[in-house]
């Protein structure tokens, strides 16, 4: 297992981590198999969508936040952080990537994306990469 760290600045951050983790597979020598991408924080996620266009991005920002509304009074959390912890449910911790001939198998408009619904932080990002070697 292998892991690297993303420094967030704001609140919401969509960081796109493709190049990292295909970096990652290249350097382990794996020409087939899956990776899996996996974010061990309740309030950060990880999915795969467009990467091309930026305002895919801020337009998935505009309706988390309109899905789960930071700071409402409804809200029991203490911490005041629940609308991150909804937003992190939706998107979820992880996502399976196949390897095929040392390359990720993504789409031509699809990107890995660091979801950080409660920064800045620090969030760490491990990967499991298995060879069907």
């Amino acid at each position: 297992m292998q892991h690297f760290i993303v420094e967030t600045h704001q609140r919401t951050e969509l960081v796109e981590i493709t190049s990292e983790v295909q970096n990652r597979v290249r350097k382990f020598g794996v020409k087939n198999g899956v990776v899996t991408v996996f974010v061990p924080h309740t309030t950060c996620g990880v999915m795969i969508n467009e990467h091309a266009d930026p305002d895919v991005v801020h337009d998935l920002k505009f309706q988390f936040e309109k899905l789960a509304p930071y700071n409402q009074p409804e809200y029991r959390h203490l911490e005041g952080n629940s609308d991150s912890h909804i937003k992190t449910a939706l998107v979820g911790s992880s996502e399976s990537i196949i390897i095929e001939d040392g390359s990720l198998v993504l789409g031509t408009w699809q990107g890995i994306f660091l979801c950080d619904f409660d920064g800045p932080r620090t969030r760490k990002i491990f990967l499991k990469i298995i060879s069907d070697n």
